[in-house]
């Protein structure tokens, strides 16, 4: 560690100091909790247990659970020993559970109990996996606890720097196949002061953590709020009755909002909601106006990947409704054509962003990092304009890279179409995004069958969510003789969505 750093790890010795006896944790569903002295006696503990076990600098343990103080408490052992985190998505299939743990070849492993039945069944393609922990006490796996050593002045913690990789969190799949983004400490630390910028955020807030700590967006609020010193009321899981109750009963401050969350929440009836005075994220304009008017609390609208450490562009929902807010304190943003040039005011281009908010590249993926560097911005793949006060309008997916969001999760079409074109009776498909009054955008599947074949949208859908993670299904299914051609024989996909992307029956 050299004398212009500081880590996560050094943040959770600082609030220690700081904050002291304060609670900093409490999962709601177990009833556990933890005050900020708490947390950093048992990152020591539970980093030198870990460093025992073999996980070194630069070495990764990958994750498999649903939210809780012990997944936080990983994040900060690793931080500690320089190492980095795999958080996995919960909701992929085991293939594609294997395929992002196998990309990174984590050293250790942690999981739920309700998922070391899966991966004891993928043993032999996780090779470089050495141990394996529990995280909530059940399932055959010895607990996280037995490794943690017995008091915690025995850690010495390593040199480790704030350019060094926190956590690796795998994006949709372009082209069929995830990339991992790796993110440093520097990342997590400047994305944390951003939040709390513009949120405002104080020792006196309650953040309700119910985005999962797999998603950037989880991950980077709760480590915000942490920093501000302010309590994470923690959930293992998304339950609208759940979250409205902990809310009315714990003061709750703020939150991170995909659509349809902050709808369901508001729809739970007799709940007091008017402590929630700031909610950040995307959903419709219906359901910020309702809460807003409910609760007298302001939506912070935002543009942002993983890959720019969550956010890129934010602002009051108040100020431009429908746009994603201004470019933030620390990131230089322009729109480029394709051929990188700058388009004027008002003209729509490919987002490029530089500074200490981009990611440091793409896991073992030195061409694509090359593209998506070049010329020393990082190129997002997603379009918006810039009107004349500097508010951004997003205008969606570059066509080589068109993306779906249902949910808050990106899902590429290239992956469901792969999962489609596998079944026998099909021969060629477009998938493409849709209006859903419920997700906000769902998944539509375009479909000519092989001669001869017969299939129900039905049976598609049930046999592509047998393949990958079932929020990447498509929800809507046609089937059609044949599809609209571009001149060089390809599918025309604009073609196909205007023939078929309107609203859903």
């Amino acid at each position: 560690m050299g004398l212009y750093d500081f880590t996560f790890y050094d943040l959770i010795g600082r609030n220690a100091a700081l904050f002291g006896d304060r609670t900093a944790w409490i999962d709601l569903e177990a009833g556990h909790s933890a005050s900020f002295a708490a947390i950093k006696a048992d990152v020591d503990r539970l980093a030198a247990g870990l460093a025992g076990a073999g996980l070194t600098r630069g070495g990764r343990i990958g994750v498999l659970a649903q939210n809780s103080l012990a997944y936080f408490l990983v994040y900060g052992a690793a931080a500690a020993l320089g190492a980095i985190v795999v958080p996995i998505n919960w909701r992929l299939s085991a293939e594609e559970v294997c395929f992002n743990l196998a990309d990174t070849g984590p050293v250790l492993l942690a999981a739920d109990g309700a998922y070391q039945e899966m991966l004891d069944a993928q043993r032999d393609k996780l090779p470089t996996v050495r141990r394996r922990f529990g995280l909530d006490g059940n399932g055959p796996w010895p607990s996280l606890d037995t490794v943690m050593a017995d008091e915690p002045g025995g850690f010495s913690p390593p040199a480790v720097n704030e350019d060094d990789g926190l956590v690796i969190i795998h994006t949709a799949a372009v082209a069929g196949r995830p990339r991992g983004a790796l993110l440093s400490h520097a990342n997590l630390l400047c994305a944390n002061l951003h939040w709390q910028s513009r949120m405002q955020s104080a020792p006196e807030d309650v953040h309700l953590n119910l985005l999962p700590l797999f998603h950037v967006g989880g991950l980077f609020l709760a480590a915000s709020s942490f920093h501000a010193g302010a309590l994470n009321l923690n959930l293992r899981k998304f339950d609208a009755a759940v979250a409205a109750e902990a809310i009315e009963r714990h003061k709750a401050t703020l939150m991170f909002d995909f659509a349809p969350i902050l709808g369901a929440i508001l729809d739970v009836p007799g709940r007091d909601l008017g402590s929630l005075r700031a909610v950040t994220g995307l959903d419709s304009p219906e359901t910020i106006e309702r809460y807003q008017s409910r609760t007298g609390g302001t939506f912070h609208t935002m543009y942002g990947q993983t890959e720019t450490s969550c956010i890129a562009t934010y602002g009051r929902y108040g100020d431009r409704p429908g746009a994603a807010g201004r470019p933030i304190a620390l990131a230089d943003l322009r729109l480029v054509d394709d051929d990188d040039r700058p388009v004027a005011v008002g003209q729509v281009g490919e987002i490029a962003m530089r500074g200490p908010m981009v990611f440091k590249g793409y896991w073992n993926l030195p061409e694509d990092n090359a593209q998506t560097f070049r010329h020393g911005w990082h190129h997002t793949g997603d379009l918006g304009r810039f009107d004349a006060d500097g508010f951004l309008w997003y205008a969606g997916r570059k066509a080589d890279k068109e993306l779906i969001k249902p949910g808050g999760e990106n899902v590429y079409p290239a992956e469901v179409e792969k999962a489609i074109l596998a079944h026998p009776a099909v021969a060629e498909t477009v998938v493409f995004g849709v209006p859903d009054p419920k997700w906000k955008e769902g998944i539509k599947a375009v479909c000519v069958l092989a001669p001869g074949q017969s299939l129900t949208a039905a049976e598609l859908i049930d046999f592509v969510g047998g393949r990958i993670a079932r929020y990447k299904k498509p929800r809507h299914v046609d089937f059609v003789a044949d599809l609209p051609r571009d001149k060089d024989g390809k599918p025309d996909r604009r073609r196909i969505k205007e023939l078929h992307g309107g609203p859903q029956g």
